[in-house]
């Protein structure tokens, strides 16, 4: 019933066009409304982003420049002038701040009672003496320990806007002793306003204003707004910026005007940045361009009649009169029923006119190729469907004889390894023929080699009577083939190999069959490059992936690739060698559970933690430094977060790296502790020489000789001391860069333990005993370097192990002589073992506050003895330190 209601409109090709092209129309138009209301509320949502970007840079700005405001007066608070009241130390660093801080107008110290103390600078109005206790950042910091900011206001030392950094003071004792404060200058913030307010159009009202946490007005585009309640006119904005919350608002003014307010809080000081314009100003684009797709959709429609009304005239009236012939063609089979319509449409020059002439003599090829067309096609697909080259072959083998009416076909290819030509697909051969059918490459009357050896197809249309194929006509029989075709199947990635289809009967083979056998022959080459470059693709690809995967294994840094959900997609060795696990204990985990395993390692587990949580949610380049402790050592890794995008720049996961920057703490280390070293251990035997030197130099007092040789000798002694400390820096720069030069001889140990101790200082006077086996054999050793590291031993042990008796004892194991310096003090903690070794590093404990020393001892030492071919090292103790080396009894 419905067909036949519809078959009008189906049998009519004019209302279905028209029905379509109204559809077409209509979806366009409806799409276009869309789209305008659409894209303008996009827009206005980007004029609101915008304006919230805007808010919150100069939130960003603003929140940095008061946390260093506030870290700038937490630091004052602990300057020992400031608290101790000293002016003329306060005035000094007062005046360094005042000439580095542009934005700072004066700096002043309050007493506990709220007392002006000191300030800087002086004027204009000097306030000192005046009591500020009513100000509420005083009344705040009674209670407070941490920094704080103040409300607006107006300075009454300055006469200017300011807001007040202020740190309380508190005594040891927790006694309140007043606050530390610094004024930062309002008009600083509003020049900044006002340059970025400048940078647009003056007509569109464009404004910039920061409140503080009380509504007042302390920044603004216009400085004229200064100190007004913003409160009292945009309640509802200032309430909500003040609320911590980031948005955006509509607001009208008393006289009607719609104001567009966006806002972003300052969290550290409780402030906002509040961006405004007028709403026709803001939103004067998406309405313009809101207006233009109405007027694009109007012409649009017009354009669309008119296009409708020609479509008709031109090609479909002509469309259904050559319809109507058509019809008549193929009912009537005369040309000649509408003379007059079609005898028109062939006068036009044009497509329709070539149409009308050519429709009968393309009916009948378009009946001829359809069935070819078709197989063709269906050959194509199966090339494509599959990388299977014998299925493949198979299919096209079956439209091969379903195109051409024949039973039999092969493909034949060189089999590489026995170079010899076989079966490799078939259709309608006996299983004899294919396990027979050997080939040789050098056969001169194989059709399957004509065929190759030519590049041309080669066809024998009768075996029996061909006197090439004398040699063949027993298998070709057996086979039940009577004429055969060899097409060459012609590509540079796959061995030779040929297409051939057998007929029962004897038949030559027309030109259409060639070339129809020549289309199927290329498919089959294709299907079989396919196949080969597939699997050379392959193993390039595995032998690629397995490279690339040796060398992020190799990586001395740590690598983490995982996905939006978080889920580990591959970490490196190295990874699970800082994690300490196995890799098949954590597979495809979330790399949460990775990191907590790290996090075992670490010092401080919260602080690391949340360094690491702050590097995962930001964006751009992210990075956290933390130390890991193990038993052996302490790592310093640095983490850095990546994104993971595709080719177009669609975030598909997040990476991370892990670098052991231990060294680089190393180096810091030992840089600060050469810095201290020469600062004190260089200064204090100067200072001595100086002093004694001016003493002697004094003419206004004359002094005995035995005091000037005390002196004398006192100065001596200070400068054999600051030599011997140039000396260590010298020997351990030469150590570190490997031009240390050992000038060895033989000499007795008794006798250079003997010298060090007699230069040891402090001296062990009758602290020390000496036990070596009888008959010690002379050792290979440069006698000043050893001296030196036996002095260096002595000396750690009378110096640390108290008044402890020293015993310095050897014995000889293979070749090698070791030598043991021992005392009974406080001990090396096992910690401490392995790096007592480092250059400047010195263990801290109840004996060592009141000894002086570089640190470079036993680095020095440990330089000396590895020089040598020994070693040294800590051996462990129940009670005291044993410090042990080595040194060959042959010069290696």
């Amino acid at each position: 019933m419905l067909k036949k209601r519809f078959a009008p409109f189906r049998q009519d090709l004019s209302l279905q066009l028209l029905t379509l092209y109204a559809l077409f129309v209509g979806i366009v138009v409806f799409a276009a409304l869309i789209f305008g209301i659409v894209a303008r509320q996009r827009l206005e949502a980007d004029v609101k982003a915008a304006d919230l970007a805007l808010a919150r840079a100069i939130a960003q700005e603003t929140n940095a420049a008061m946390n260093n405001a506030l870290e700038a007066v937490r630091q004052l608070a602990t300057n020992d002038a400031i608290i101790e009241l000293d002016t003329v130390g306060m005035e000094e660093i007062f005046n360094i701040i005042m000439r580095g801080r542009n934005d700072v107008n004066l700096i002043y110290r309050l007493g506990s009672d709220g007392t002006m103390l000191f300030h800087v600078p002086v004027g204009p109005e000097s306030t000192l003496g005046r009591d500020f206790s009513f100000r509420d950042y005083f009344q705040e910091a009674l209670t407070a320990r941490a920094p704080l900011v103040s409300k607006g206001r107006i300075s009454p030392t300055t006469n200017q806007p300011v807001a007040t950094t202020v740190m309380p003071l508190w005594s040891q004792s927790n006694q309140f002793l007043g606050l530390v404060g610094t004024n930062i200058k309002l008009q600083t913030l509003s020049h900044t306003l006002t340059s970025i307010a400048n940078e647009y159009p003056s007509e569109e009202g464009f404004q910039l204003l920061i409140v503080d946490s009380v509504g007042q007005i302390i920044a603004h585009s216009n400085p004229e707004f200064l100190l007004q309640d913003a409160a009292a006119t945009i309640p509802t904005v200032v309430t909500a910026v003040l609320s911590k919350k980031i948005g955006t608002q509509v607001v009208a003014d008393p006289d009607g005007t719609e104001y567009l307010y966006s806002y972003v809080p300052i969290f550290s000081v409780g402030w906002g940045v509040i961006v405004s314009h007028p709403d026709a100003a803001a939103f004067a684009t998406p309405r313009a361009f809101q207006r233009g797709a109405l007027l694009a959709v109007a012409v649009f429609l017009a354009g669309g009649i008119f296009f409708w009304l020609m479509l008709s005239r031109r090609v479909i009236i002509p469309l259904e009169q050559l319809t109507i012939f058509s019809q008549g063609i193929s009912q009537e089979n005369d040309f000649s029923i509408f003379p007059e319509n079609i005898a028109a449409l062939s006068q036009r020059p044009d497509q329709m006119g070539y149409l009308a002439r050519s429709l009968t003599r393309m009916q009948h090829a378009i009946e001829a190729r359809l069935n070819e067309l078709s197989t063709l096609l269906k050959t194509s697909a199966a090339v494509v469907s599959s990388l299977d080259s014998q299925i493949v072959l198979s299919r096209i083998l079956e439209q091969v004889e379903q195109l051409l009416d024949i039973q039999m076909s092969a493909i034949f290819a060189l089999d590489e390894q026995n170079r010899h030509f076989r079966v490799q697909a078939s259709h309608g051969l006996s299983q004899w023929y294919i396990e027979h059918a050997i080939i040789d490459p050098h056969e001169p009357h194989s059709v399957t080699m004509r065929a190759i050896q030519s590049s041309q197809p080669i066809q024998i249309s009768d075996t029996e009577t061909n006197p090439s194929f004398i040699s063949h006509r027993p298998r070709a029989r057996i086979a039940g083939f009577r004429s055969v075709l060899a097409v060459p199947l012609q590509s540079k990635h796959i061995p030779p190999a040929a297409l051939l289809v057998f007929r029962p009967d004897a038949h030559k083979f027309t030109d259409r069959e060639i070339k129809l056998l020549v289309n199927f022959a290329n498919h089959a080459a294709m299907a079989l490059e396919n196949a080969t470059l597939f699997a050379r693709s392959d193993t390039q690809l595995q032998k690629q992936t397995h490279r690339l995967e040796a060398l992020i294994q190799s990586m001395q840094d740590g690598l983490i690739l995982e996905d939006l959900q978080g889920r580990i997609l591959y970490a490196n060795r190295r990874v699970y060698e800082l994690c300490r696990v196995a890799p098949d204990e954590i597979n495809e985990d979330a790399v949460d559970t990775l990191m907590e395993h790290l996090l075992i390692h670490t010092e401080d587990r919260e602080e690391a933690s949340l360094a690491i949580h702050k590097a995962v949610a930001g964006s751009g380049k992210r990075r956290a430094e933390f130390a890991l402790k193990y038993t052996e050592r302490v790592q310093y890794i640095r983490l850095s977060v990546f994104d993971v995008s595709d080719s177009r720049n669609n975030l598909i996961g997040r990476g991370r790296i892990l670098q052991d920057i231990t060294q680089r703490y190393e180096v810091d280390r030992m840089r600060s502790s050469l810095i201290s070293t020469v600062s004190h251990e260089l200064r204090t035997p100067l200072a001595a020489i100086k002093g004694y030197a001016t003493t002697l130099l004094a003419d206004d007092v004359e002094w005995d000789p035995e005091s000037e040789r005390d002196f004398l000798n006192i100065i001596s002694v200070e400068t054999d001391r600051l030599s011997a400390l140039v000396n260590d820096l010298l020997d351990m720069s030469r150590i570190e860069a490997g031009n240390l030069i050992v000038s060895q001889i033989e000499c007795e140990l008794d006798e250079l333990i003997q010298r060090a101790a007699a230069h040891a200082h402090p001296s062990p006077a009758g602290c020390l005993s000496i036990d070596l086996p009888l008959h010690l054999p002379l050792i290979l050793v440069d006698p000043k370097r050893i001296e030196a590291v036996l002095r260096n031993l002595i000396e750690n042990a009378v110096k640390y192990g108290g008044d402890t008796p020293v015993r310095i004892h050897a014995e000889l194991e293979n070749d090698y002589i070791i030598v043991k310096v021992e005392d009974e003090g406080p001990g090396i903690p096992a910690e401490d073992s392995q790096q007592i070794f480092g250059s400047f590093y010195r263990v801290e404990n109840g004996l060592t506050r009141n000894t002086t020393g570089a640190g470079l001892g036993l680095a020095i030492s440990r330089g000396f003895v590895h020089a040598h071919g020994g070693k040294i090292w800590i051996e462990p103790r129940q009670k005291g330190t044993c410090v042990a080396f080595s040194i060959p009894l042959r010069a290696e």
